[in-house]
């Protein structure tokens, strides 16, 4: 029998050598040659395990480099629209005149709102829950368009359900959302009328000081009293509202080293009202006036308290995590429920589900903290030129009076008639 470790090695070797190498051949040697190939060889074997190596380090990198950019959108994505609605918050309110009601309730202000729907950021708020829900229905449909097209297994099952659930637990999801929206509206209104309180008490304590405080020895205090009553509704405007400088808005209203020592407090609204009862304290006035005049400042500490407790006491949370569970879970579960009825309609179904009722929503949590939505600035503008105006025409308002109660004690008689009746001669 040939052996056949010999025969290998004849076919291995070259043609022109065949029998000198045959006899020389030992297993030990035909060993040596297969564990030890050429140079050209090994180096040919290990550039090839490199090239794959290194195709395939780079197709995985390619992979996860393409997941970790759908990712990033993913997650930019709501950055930018939180961008856009902190913005938003941060625009300046402007009070209504009568051309802002004329256009308020304009017959063609739905036209007008649905234009501008692309510049509202309630509605880009939306974009992230509304591009899930939607991406959900699309992948429900185009799951049970191939599984009803035989294009998967027989033991994929179509996903359906009935509709019954939907209609037991719609009229609960409605007065969620109602319930929700209406408690946020209160606290709006909540924090609306405590600023109107704040600016009447101001505008009502202004009045008073310049009707008692009548002395020339006090007029220099009298001055600085009506600017720390101005300066009270800017502080309390910046102290409700992140990121407002209050630096800049009080600069124009109080001295120089009035701001510093209120700028060194940590509570402004409330160093303010010090200055105001300091102030008082140092004025020649009667007690029942100075009395009356102190009264007025329960006015200026009842809406920090109010301003203070809508800012940091929410709707429960309990009740805002279960309106938006409950949001989530109902599109989740929206195409499934659709599908028997609309089919591939469920994908237009769910997208205008999810825009009207997650809008509803969002409106909500954005009126929950009222003072944003406020015009403060406006506000507290309108209340510094009410009591500038009136110091402007204190002087000449009093000298108006003066000269008509001594026109009115030259016409009296010494007896308490009138002239007119003294010189009226009898029938």
């Amino acid at each position: 029998m040939t052996n056949p470790i010999h025969h290998s090695a004849t076919k291995l070797s070259p043609s022109s050598s065949s029998s000198s190498l045959s006899s020389h051949f030992t297993p030990k040697t035909l060993k040596k040659f297969h564990l030890y190939p050429s140079n050209n060889h090994r180096n040919h074997h290990h550039h090839h395990l490199r090239f794959s190596c290194c195709q395939s380090s780079k197709d995985s990198n390619f992979s996860l480099n393409q997941d970790s950019t759908f990712f990033s959108v993913l997650l930019a994505l709501p950055k930018w629209v939180d961008s856009i609605q902190e913005k938003g918050l941060e625009k300046k309110r402007s009070l209504y005149d009568h051309g802002d009601w004329v256009q308020h309730r304009s017959s063609s202000r739905h036209v007008r709102h649905f234009l501008s729907s692309l510049g509202s950021r309630v509605i880009l708020s939306l974009l992230p829950p509304v591009i899930v829900f939607t991406s959900v229905a699309v992948v429900v449909a185009t799951y049970n368009t191939a599984v009803a097209l035989a294009w998967l297994p027989e033991f994929f099952p179509i996903l359906r359900a009935s509709s019954l659930p939907y209609q037991l637990t719609a009229p609960a999801l409605a007065l969620l959302l109602v319930f929700r929206t209406e408690a946020s509206y209160s606290r709006f209104d909540e924090g609306k009328k405590a600023w109107t309180k704040v600016v009447s008490g101001t505008n009502d304590f202004a009045r008073q000081v310049i009707a008692s405080v009548v002395g020339p020895d006090d007029s220099v205090l009298k001055t600085a009293i009506l600017q720390y009553i101005v300066a009270f509704p800017v502080a309390l405007k910046c102290h409700v509202i992140h990121d407002s400088d209050i630096e800049q808005d009080l600069k124009n209203i109080l001295e120089t080293d009035d701001l510093a020592v209120v700028l060194t407090s940590n509570h402004r609204p409330r160093c303010i009202i010090e200055f105001i009862s300091q102030s008082l304290r140092s004025l020649d006035v009667d007690p029942t006036k100075l009395q009356v005049l102190e009264s007025k400042l329960s006015c200026f500490h009842e809406g920090i308290g109010v301003c203070e407790q809508l800012m940091g006491i929410p709707i429960p949370l309990s009740y805002t995590r279960l309106t938006s569970r409950f949001l989530v879970l109902w599109h989740f579960t929206l195409p499934i429920i659709l599908w028997d009825d609309c089919h591939w309609i469920v994908v237009p179904a769910t997208f205008i589900s999810a825009a009207s009722l997650f809008c509803i929503e969002e409106v909500g949590v954005l009126i929950e903290e009222p003072f944003p939505m406020l015009a403060l600035d406006e506000l507290c503008e309108k209340v510094r030129s009410n009591i500038e105006d009136v110091m402007r025409n204190e002087k000449l308002i009093q000298a108006r009076v003066n000269a008509k109660r001594k026109t009115h004690y030259k016409r009296d008689s010494p007896n308490g008639w009138t002239a007119s009746l003294e010189n009226r001669k009898p029938d």
